[in-house]
């Protein structure tokens, strides 16, 4: 069983991939929107979505962690909704 110390450090690393899987959804639409692919990136930002609510339902997040999930998903809902007006505005029903 890791140590306190370990499980912080992996949920940091948690933290770290989700805030960079944001990053990269957030270009993937950009690149969609340009014409540049075919389909939305929709199976992405549903992985994305699943791990950002199975982070943020651990209960051993500390304060700091907490702190920032809470900053992730407001971003990831923004952008979320951002990309849901866009496909609406061209005529595109979501998944």
């Amino acid at each position: 069983m890791p140590s306190r110390l370990e499980e912080s450090a992996m949920i940091d690393q948690e933290i770290s991939r989700i805030e960079e899987a944001i990053r990269k959804l957030k270009i993937d639409f950009d690149i969609y929107f340009n014409g540049s692919t075919k389909r939305p990136p929709l199976e992405a930002r549903a992985r994305l979505e699943a791990n950002l609510k199975r982070l943020s339902d651990k209960r051993n997040l500390n304060y700091g962690q907490r702190y920032q999930m809470q900053g992730l998903i407001a971003r990831f809902t923004s952008y979320r909704e951002l990309w849901r007006r866009t496909l609406r505005a061209r005529g595109e029903e979501l998944v």
